[in-house]
């Protein structure tokens, strides 16, 4: 679907797109996003996402999923699952344009041969370690192989046998023939073929050679008719050799890699395996867990895919890397949250409060708003009784001047309800803990105001007790103490995590409307912030909620 034109985000990619378009280079542009099978995407995947296929929306063409399964020993059709998954629910569809790398082996061997033919690319015996010793330094060119000048024919005899499977792993591999003394290190004659005896997701055994993927990512490109290669700054010093292959074989397409700069967000982590460190060593609950700043785990905690989008469209397109702080992402969903969420009551810390004059047994129904700002959202019915909940912090013994909240002797207003003022305090004899506060309350002050025109300072949630629905609600903070945890070279990242990140409430007290709540289904919980029912743990009249994101920057406020 095709936005409206001012609707488009305007960054150096899209103007070199247009450009392309105008000149008649390319009469549409055709991206791809592809991912390896090796994990569960993050949100720096989902910037990729949003603008390849973005790309492809605002043009009216197409952006193609491919997965790049060319390292069969840590894929797994799971991951192929979970990334299809992750893509639909961010909003984009990749229509009959899904593919993988293991589509193109045989033209990918086929394109190997060719170049072995042309002098290009030789087997090599040298050992992994052999070749990185060969390979130089940024400072000192690199040192040719014994087997460089091998005949063509003796490579290409060399090449079949390693396809039929009569070498060991690591003993044998493809090379590109192009320049040692370059100062490109990826230049220096880069293994193109390896053997891997591995079982494929897809192929099966049929392989034991794979291409590795500097080559296989270009001639995918070429063979799928790409325009424009859009990938992140770590890969600018492949593009020549990108190129190069392109060139070497005169593809009859050669799209244009064109790098941007990745994310990099505060608090958090983006490498694969960092994160998969966090999952298998328990400090997470899984790829999932709403503390990682996965796709799934986002989604789980809450996140919608418009707050995600508005997210990449916020923070735009770079050429030099940069932080974006961990804040601008919150208030996406902030932002979001607040249009659609509707408000309800939920007591996280509930302290009884008993209304001493109210009448035992009668149970009023009090007209509640389910959002301030749009009436057509409606309106529910509260229960209302002698006996309520109220959270623990919103009652002070010996409340400091500016404390607005209920103290002894002090008036506060019920949300949708009465005026309640605190007339007494009953303790635990032993612990000294308060177990509940007796109260009256004015019947002339049903909705919120007085008819003599008194005014109190403080409005508080509650819930009426005998009605309230009993859940276990996960209040979740970022994953780490520090901006930066994988920057510090002398500390091990894993040593900034956050021992807060995650409490568990299993006493809450909510409205009794919730208990309906569906997978997902959002909602504010007024002075409480933004909740979602978790889509894994709840049961049919037993949601358990995430909070997603409170309602104001509390970490700004903590460092200020």
């Amino acid at each position: 679907m095709t936005q409206p034109e001012q609707s488009k985000p305007v960054d150096f990619i899209r103007q070199i797109i247009s450009e392309d378009l105008k000149s008649g280079k390319h009469s549409q542009p055709v991206t791809r996003f592809p991912p390896e099978p090796n994990g569960f995407l993050h949100i720096g995947h989902a910037k990729s996402i949003c603008l390849n296929f973005g790309i492809a929306q605002e043009n009216n063409s197409s952006c193609h999923l491919r997965f790049d399964d060319t390292n069969p020993s840590k894929e797994e059709e799971a991951y192929v699952a979970s990334i299809q998954k992750d893509v639909r629910w961010l909003g984009f569809d990749w229509g009959k344009n899904l593919f993988f790398a293991s589509d193109y082996f045989d033209q990918l061997f086929d394109f190997a041969v060719q170049l072995i033919t042309l002098g290009k690319a030789y087997v090599c015996e040298l050992s992994a370690d052999e070749i990185r010793s060969y390979r130089g330094t940024l400072t000192e060119p690199g040192q040719d192989s014994p087997w460089r000048e091998r005949p063509v024919a003796e490579n290409l005899d060399l090449f079949q046998r390693m396809k039929a499977g009569e070498f060991a792993d690591g003993s044998h591999v493809l090379r590109a023939k192009i320049d040692m003394a370059s100062p490109n290190l990826n230049m220096r004659d880069p293994v193109i073929y390896r053997i891997m005896r591995a079982h494929h997701h897809r192929t099966g055994d049929r392989w034991c050679i794979y291409p590795m993927y500097d080559y296989t990512h270009c001639l995918s490109d070429a063979i799928e008719g790409i325009t424009h290669s859009l990938c992140t700054l770590e890969f600018e010093n492949h593009r020549p050799l990108y190129d190069w292959v392109l060139e070497t074989l005169a593809t009859p397409c050669h799209p244009q890699q064109i790098e941007f700069a990745r994310l990099n967000l505060t608090y958090t982590v983006m490498s694969k395996r960092k994160l998969l460190q966090l999952v298998q060593e328990g400090h997470v609950s899984g790829w999932d867990d709403p503390r990682m700043l996965t796709v799934s785990g986002l989604r789980r905690r809450g996140y919608t895919p418009a707050s995600i989008r508005n997210f990449c469209e916020v923070i735009g397109l770079g050429k030099k890397e940069s932080w974006i702080d961990m804040t601008v992402l919150e208030n996406a969903i902030r932002e979001d949250l607040n249009e659609s969420a509707p408000r309800v009551l939920g007591v996280l810390k509930p302290l009884k409060v008993i209304i001493d004059n109210y009448p035992g047994g009668q149970v009023e129904e009090l007209i509640a708003q389910n959002h301030p700002q749009q009436p057509e959202q409606g309106s529910r019915t509260l229960p209302f009784s002698r006996e309520l909940y109220i959270e623990q912090d919103d009652f002070m013994e010996d409340p400091p001047k500016k404390f607005f909240r209920l103290g002894p002797g002090r008036e506060v207003r019920l949300r949708y309800g009465y005026y309640i003022k605190c007339e007494s305090v009953l303790k635990d004899e032993h612990s000294g803990e308060i177990r509940e506060i007796h109260c009256t309350y004015d019947p002339e002050t049903r909705g919120g105001s007085s008819p003599d025109g008194r005014k109190v300072k403080g409005t508080i949630h509650w819930v009426s007790a005998a009605h309230s629905l009993t859940c276990q609600v996960r209040l979740y903070d970022r994953l780490f103490l520090t901006e930066h945890p994988d920057t510090d070279k002398e500390r091990n990242f894993k040593e900034f995590l956050n021992p807060d990140s995650l409490t568990q409430l299993n006493q809450c007290k909510l409205e009794p409307s919730l208990a309906d709540a569906k997978a997902e289904e959002a909602f504010q919980f007024e002075r409480n912030g933004y909740f979602s029912v978790d889509p894994i743990d709840s049961r049919p009249g037993a949601p358990v909620f995430n909070r997603t994101v409170t309602l104001r920057d509390s970490w700004a406020k903590i460092n200020k």
